[in-house]
């Protein structure tokens, strides 16, 4: 699935990831349930892998020989993403992950 919308913020997380939350453009916001809504701050999440260190045990080995090359705009910038739509179990959100592409976009 491809999304468009402007990064709010940006987390390392323990597994590698990076924690992208994106403001969508509103012909997106059908794509957000209620965690979305309560934890996110109404934002979509979209999750890289395997960009950074990795120092939680259960990922080490995911991350080992893998590591994609998606340049991160910086905040504020309104980009397009591209990869897997999917529910993150563990929270209840929507999200994207992993994903493809992050291009900025006008």
């Amino acid at each position: 699935m491809t999304v468009t919308g402007t990064i709010v913020k940006i987390k390392a997380e323990k597994d590698g990831d990076l924690h992208i939350r994106v403001n969508l453009d509103p012909e997106f916001n059908n794509l957000l349930n209620d965690a979305n809504l309560a934890g996110e701050g109404g934002d979509l999440v979209v999750e890289p892998i395997c960009q950074g260190p990795v120092t939680q045990p259960d990922a080490i080995a995911s991350c080992q020989d893998f590591h994609q090359d998606i340049n991160i705009p910086s905040v504020g910038t309104h980009v397009s993403i591209t990869g897997d739509y999917v529910l993150d179990t563990q929270h209840g959100w929507m999200e994207i992950h992993p994903v493809t592409s992050i291009q900025p976009s006008e």
